[in-house]
């Protein structure tokens, strides 16, 4: 699996999560008490023993201050100018849909732009999500309702958006058919990837079944 161009496969996500410990400063037991999981099932994972579910590293991942995608992020080269064809995109699955990575993430600045393609009921989750910087949506086709803290917004092709990304967020297709958007996120904080907060939160919310309101 691609998870905008890091190839998981490529990661031993054992040695990830001895590194993130480490760089903390945490015991093992101490990660255990945080996480509330057992330093069994932590030794296990670190050991490449057992695979863990998205439910567990989400655990891990808030016991620790990082997101999921800290598991499997590889850094790729950044680069000034970034040409990519639409077929090297690269690409990250979410439930009935996808995320595709628009160069964003070999570049040397702070915007990340991305193609999001919705299937009908597809959703980004029961969780609100919330990052720095801003947030930019162009609706290309379908509906795409985006919640925005209290305020509700249906967006048709041509229509846009923009907030503050810090502001509690999510979103869902919410028409019968399929749906595409670009979404760009810029002035984030440096080191943080908020594309990793969108596939984090739709593949939790596959993971516990629960659906947007």
């Amino acid at each position: 699996m691609d998870l905008l161009g890091q190839d998981f496969r490529a990661v031993d996500v054992g040695e990830r999560l001895r590194e993130l410990r480490q760089e903390r400063n945490m015991s093992m037991r101490s990660l255990a008490r945080a996480s509330g999981l057992s330093t069994n099932a932590l030794s296990m994972i670190e050991r490449a023993r057992t695979s863990p579910s998205v439910s567990t590293l989400v655990k891990i991942a808030a016991a620790l201050g990082v997101p999921i995608t800290a598991f499997f992020r590889l850094e790729p080269p950044k680069r000034d100018i970034v040409f990519r064809k639409a077929d090297t995109r690269s690409r990250v699955t979410v439930p009935r849909g996808s995320l595709e990575g628009l160069g964003g993430e070999e570049f040397v600045g702070g915007v990340e732009p991305l193609l999001l393609t919705l299937e009908p009921g597809a959703n980004s989750g029961q969780s609100q999500m919330l990052h720095s910087g801003h947030e930019f949506v162009l609706c290309l086709s379908g509906q795409l309702e985006y919640s925005v803290e209290s305020q509700r917004f249906l967006l048709e092709a041509g229509d846009s958006l923009l907030f503050a990304a810090q502001l509690e967020h999510r979103w869902r297709n919410a028409s019968k058919g399929t749906t595409r958007a670009v979404i760009v996120l810029s002035g984030f904080e440096r080191g943080e990837s908020p594309s990793e907060y969108h596939v984090t939160a739709a593949n939790v919310s596959h993971e516990t079944d629960n659906p947007i309101d």
